[in-house]
């Protein structure tokens, strides 16, 4: 069963855990042929490739009930629906700028019935609210990503690591990352032993504030 690599990984999901994240492969691969928010070559290797890939946050940070995360750039849902499934008690907003992909994101959404999400078609600049976390994939460089988000930070953390990005990355950050000091990086292999993460990291990248 495909969804064992998960398992592997994050064996002490509850039985409603397990079933929605089953249910993933069925929704996205029905969806998927309607309007194509995944590579057809990575719809066949769905958990691996993106469901685990967004759980890779979850191996550096667990978020504490009640807390909100917002997903920029969320694509098919990820990583905001992999992550929503694993902390039930967590408020996750998804945003994406295109319509037919917030669309697909909605649909899943209802299709498993979690009710901690909102999915949202608009430009992250345009929100008006503040979050305790924010996560990505890989929408932008570093430099963009942290402008786009500009203000949407809460000052105040509810958790032992400072408010800021959890970025999902691959390559050499070296040049990316070179005005950030603050910023720390995960390698994912730490965690995963597939080949396919040899390359992936998460960055988190504390937010700086004045005053």
């Amino acid at each position: 069963m495909k969804t064992d690599i998960i398992l592997k990984y994050f064996p002490d999901l509850s039985e409603e855990q397990k079933n929605q994240f089953k249910k993933l492969e069925f929704l996205y691969k029905d969806w998927n042929q309607k309007i194509n928010v995944v590579s057809r070559k990575d719809i066949d290797e769905l958990y691996l490739r993106h469901v685990l890939h967004s759980l890779g946050i979850a191996k550096i940070q667990t978020f504490k009930d009640g807390s909100h995360v917002l997903d920029v750039g969320t694509g098919g849902g990820f990583p905001g629906i992999p992550m929503a499934i694993l902390f039930p008690e967590v408020q996750f907003t998804l945003v994406d700028a295109i319509g037919k992909k917030i669309k697909v994101v909605q649909e899943v959404i209802d299709g498993l019935g979690i009710t901690n999400v909102k999915a949202i078609h608009t430009r992250v600049e345009d929100l008006d609210s503040q979050y305790d976390f924010i996560i990505s994939r890989a929408v932008a460089a570093m430099p963009t990503f942290v402008r786009w988000i500009k203000g949407r930070i809460k000052k105040e953390s509810v958790h032992e690591r400072r408010n800021g990005i959890l970025y999902l990355k691959g390559g050499d950050l070296s040049e990316e990352l070179k005005d950030y000091k603050t910023a720390e990086i995960y390698d994912l292999t730490t965690f995963f032993k597939e080949d396919f993460y040899e390359t992936k990291k998460v960055v988190y990248l504390p937010m700086k504030y004045k005053g």
